[in-house]
Formats: C-alpha cells, sequence, structure tokens
C-alpha cells in the first residue's frame, strides 16, 4: 500500500520555490502490547494521578510545568507558548550544500520521503539531478508545528529524502566517557582482528538479510496461543563466556568460520562460489 502524504509544503532556495509533499519514509513493525486486567482481560486506561494530594485529574485541570530546580516548577500557560512558536508555513528553507559525507550519523533522527506537488515536478527533478552531480545534500530548517526543525535533503534512488537532525547541543561525545587511548596491543592481535573484518566483510548493505528474531517469535506464539496449544517456554541459551585471552578469541573466530590463519600468518585462499546467503536466498525461491 503506498504511504499516504502527512503534509505538504515547499523547498525554497534562492528564488525557486518547489512544491512537495511529505511521506513516512518508515513504519515501525514492533510488537505492541496493551496492558489488560488479569481478571477479566479488559483493557486498562491511564489516569493523571497528582502526587501531592493523591487524587485523580481529569486533563482540563492540568497545566504544563518547567522544573527549572528539583521539584520546582515555573508554570507556563498556552497563550505564552503559542507566542513563541514561529510560522507554520510547512517551508523547508535550504541554507547550504555540503558533502554527505561530513555530517556524523549520530546526527539523524527521523526520515521522510519528499515528493512534488502539484506544478512542481520539473523543479523536483532539477533540483534533484543536480545535487546528484554535484555530490552534495542539502542543510535547512523545517517549519512545522510552531517549530523550526534542523533537516537534510539527500538525493537518492529517483527522488529526495528528508532526514530531521539532532542540534549540536543535544548529541553527546565522548568527553565524559572514560577510555584508556594508551593500551598497547600484543604481537598479531590488529592483524587477526582485520582478517577477521575482511572475512565479514561485504561491499553491499543488504537489510533484506535481517529480520526481526523477536517479533516473528512472539507473533508465532501468539498464533499457537490462539490455536489452542499449549506452550512449553523453551531454556534460555546460556550467556557466552568472558574474553580472557583475546588472540585465543579471534583464531577460534577465524577456525569457526574455517578461516584459521595458515603458517607465516598468512589467511587461506577463499573458495569461489555463492555464499552461504546466496544459496539461502537460492533455496527459498
Amino acid at each position: 500500500m503506498a504511504p499516504r502524504a502527512t503534509s505538504s509544503g515547499t523547498i525554497s532556495f534562492g528564488l525557486v520555490s518547489i512544491p512537495i509533499k511529505v511521506f513516512p519514509a518508515t513504519r515501525s513493525k514492533s510488537v505492541h502490547f496493551n496492558m489488560l486486567h488479569e481478571p477479566d482481560k479488559s483493557r486498562l486506561k491511564q489516569q493523571y494521578v497528582c502526587s501531592g494530594c493523591g487524587e485523580v485529574v481529569e486533563r482540563s485541570d492540568t497545566v504544563k510545568g518547567y522544573e527549572y530546580a528539583r521539584d520546582q516548577y515555573v508554570v507556563l500557560t498556552e497563550d505564552e507558548l503559542k507566542s513563541l512558536e514561529a510560522e507554520s508555513d510547512k517551508s523547508i528553507e535550504i541554507e547550504e550544500f555540503i558533502p554527505i559525507e561530513k555530517v556524523d550519523p549520530i546526527y539523524f533522527d527521523k526520515s521522510n520521503l519528499l515528493g512534488p506537488d502539484k506544478g512542481g515536478a520539473k523543479a523536483y527533478r532539477l533540483l534533484c539531478q543536480s545535487m546528484k552531480t554535484s555530490g552534495k545534500v542539502a542543510l535547512g530548517r523545517f517549519a512545522s508545528r510552531g517549530k523550526q526543525q534542523l533537516v537534510l535533503l539527500r538525493p537518492t534512488e529517483d527522488g529526495l529524502m528528508m532526514h530531521g537532525l539532532y542540534y549540536a547541543d543535544e548529541v553527546r561525545s565522548f568527553d565524559d566517557i572514560e577510555l584508556d587511548t594508551g593500551i598497547e596491543f600484543k604481537k598479531g592481535e590488529l592483524d587477526l582482528a582485520t582478517q577477521l573484518i575482511e572475512q565479514l566483510g561485504h561491499d553491499e548493505f543488504e537489510p533484506e538479510k535481517y529480520e526481526d528474531g523477536y517479533r516473528q517469535s512472539v507473533l508465532e506464539l501468539v498464533d499457537r496461543k490462539v490455536s489452542g496449544e499449549d506452550v512449553v517456554s523453551a531454556p534460555r541459551p546460556e550467556s557466552r563466556e568472558k574474553i580472557i585471552d583475546l588472540v585465543a578469541a579471534l583464531k577460534q573466530s577465524l577456525a569457526d568460520r574455517g578461516d584459521a590463519p595458515a603458517a607465516g600468518g598468512r589467511k587461506p585462499a577463499k573458495a569461489k562460489g555463492k555464499s552461504a546467503g546466496s544459496k539461502r536466498k537460492a533455496a527459498s525461491r
């Protein structure tokens, strides 16, 4: 089923204005559960309960407060908050073009697909193609819901994708993480680790090879219980042992894959032919 547009707007850069539609780029398939009352299995409803007097509070009797110190709040009215909101004209104002490799993936938040709206097909295609030719992506601000979100526009396949970005002060660094950068490696450790990476390496990202095993297991369990089958829980797998000898662990990892280093430290030549993943795909067709 084709996704529905969540909003419409414009992309603006210079004197150019391109009408666009915004579509969700992803859809979560995570398993969600409802909280039920155990005796009669009826669905539970959430309520607001005052931590001071213990009374149940209706939404109409609530106000918004900002905690400026522990248990100290300043109340902000809806009118005060609305006066701070930017104009929500759903416009994307491009401010600069930069190489995509200069953007750290940690800044990426949610993603949306952008499609041309009526009258914008040619300008949309021109922007998309020129960005591909230049090897640049666009940074701009998306005015929506009273706020201006930092966004990145990226040409991909035959269209443009919009990624919401975190602001710089929202991204954490390793400054507060204790790291020992003075560790020295034993002889052969780096070579073995690099060899294992090479053996596990591929030139392409193939997300279709991976599935949410937990979700599949939950849905299978649900089907079995709905059909009246008695379900017996399987024992949990034993946890892995902690690494004692790093070199031994690396060698064992390579040996388990049939890639144990030969004499002289060289890795054996790879067998030609289809990979196990390719064979599984072929068998499942």
